[in-house]
């Protein structure tokens, strides 16, 4: 068998992060950085944070994957606290990490969030000079170092990182801050790129928003219809039945029987299914779908996750247990109708629901579910309307997903200098 140094390409070296250039090194961090733990409860009392002035407080939940996220629920530290203890400010180029939970995210602090601070449950890295900050960020973001993190955190229920564990992280170094440059500047325009798509499906997102809310509640009217909508209840309107046992373990790939568990109904489907993921053998004395049925989850940990509707256009599909089927008594109702709305109105729906440590939905309940109803004709227009702007947005999403597939490839390719730009 060769040895793995005769597997080793010309002009370059076996280490401990694997193969790189014979003229790159690698060096742990606490050679190239220096490590700062947030301040414990001694030094900061969450008595001392606000809700609105002064700058935001940084720590796990704020630390997303290679960036920050501020919310209204991000606690805030005034200049007397920033004062008090400066050496905790974090500056244009530090990165910070969780110390407990996610503790493979890192995001690298950018010139606007100069002057922020490093909350207690946080940790942040000072890269010296003879470094390049932004090239260092995106060795913590590749799947190397995170997979390292997450195996060598302590803790069973949670991990949780300290400063012993940050300095032991091998970096591989180009040996010129001028390629450590270039390489962070290629991945920057790749992150541009995403953040553009990104921006845009969140556009398109809203958009669509706008249209159900104007469109399923009749506020704006597509060209060809006028006239005032009915106000229906919905047992009127529909007979309920209820899908039969369906466990995860006889889901079968190769199965000879399209099924739905309900558990794919939180995740997995949106307002329409015309495609069913799952299969099973066991079908015996099963409830089938007939098209045009609206599904619904009918029990969950938290309430939230029952305010969806997916309408199924395939007939003679094995529906599971816990699901409460909607099947319309006459041709009035079109099913993806219903469940747009369904979607659209979650907290009308939530005051339906039942429950305390597990939240349920009754047919009893969803009886009692009212709502304005155009003619058959119009709710099929607003329905194409409205699939027509998810398709767009799933064609967004699509190109999304392979941007950031691309930008992994490149991560992987110029972080360890299989491909050289200087």
């Amino acid at each position: 068998m060769p040895s793995t140094q005769s597997l080793t390409p010309t002009g370059y070296k076996q280490t401990e992060v694997g193969v790189i250039p014979e003229d790159w090194e690698v060096r742990p961090v606490y050679k190239i950085a220096s490590i700062k733990t947030g301040p414990f409860g001694t030094l900061l009392k969450a008595s001392e944070y606000s809700e609105s002035d002064g700058v935001p407080l940084i720590s796990v939940s704020e630390i997303r994957q290679g960036f920050l996220r501020i919310t209204n629920h991000t606690p805030r530290v005034s200049e007397i606290v920033t004062r008090k203890l400066p050496e905790y400010i974090l500056r244009k180029g530090d990165i910070v990490f969780g110390r407990k939970g996610a503790v493979e995210r890192s995001a690298l602090i950018r010139d606007h969030q100069d002057g922020w601070f490093l909350g207690s449950d946080g940790i942040s890295i000072r890269p010296w000079s003879d470094y390049h900050n932004e090239y260092l960020a995106l060795q913590f973001q590749s799947t190397r170092v995170q997979r390292w993190l997450l195996h060598n955190a302590i803790g069973t229920t949670m991990p949780s990182l300290n400063q012993g564990i940050l300095r032991r992280i091998i970096i591989p170094l180009p040996p010129t801050l001028a390629e450590q440059r270039a390489i962070a500047d290629a991945l920057s325009d790749a992150d541009a790129y995403i953040e553009a798509l990104e921006q845009r499906s969140a556009k398109q997102r809203a958009v669509k928003q706008g249209a159900m809310q104007e469109l399923l509640t009749g506020r704006r009217r597509l060209p060809g219809f006028s006239g005032e909508w009915e106000v229906r209840r919905l047992g009127d309107l529909v007979n309920f039945y209820k899908g039969k046992g369906l466990s995860k373990s006889v889901l079968d790939p190769f199965g000879n029987q399209p099924c739905i568990h309900y558990g794919e109904l939180f995740t997995q489907y949106s307002e329409t299914i015309r495609e069913v993921l799952s299969r099973t053998n066991t079908h015996e004395n099963g409830f089938y779908s007939i098209s045009n049925d609206v599904l619904m989850p009918t029990s969950d940990v938290t309430p939230n996750g029952l305010a969806k509707a997916s309408c199924i256009k395939i007939d003679n599909v094995l529906i599971g247990g816990d699901v409460l089927i909607i099947r319309s008594k006459i041709n009035q109702m079109e099913g993806s109708f219903l469940s747009y709305l369904i979607r659209l109105l979650k907290d009308r729906i939530l005051q339906l629901i039942t429950g305390t440590t597990v939240f349920h939905l009754y047919a009893a309940d969803m009886k009692r579910f009212t709502f304005s109803l155009p003619p058959i004709r119009e709710q099929q227009a607003i329905i194409s309307c409205l699939e027509d702007m998810d398709a767009s947005l799933a064609a967004q999403e699509a190109q999304l997903a392979k941007a950031r597939q691309v930008k992994q490839g490149m991560l992987q390719e110029l972080l360890t200098g299989r491909v050289r730009l200087v």
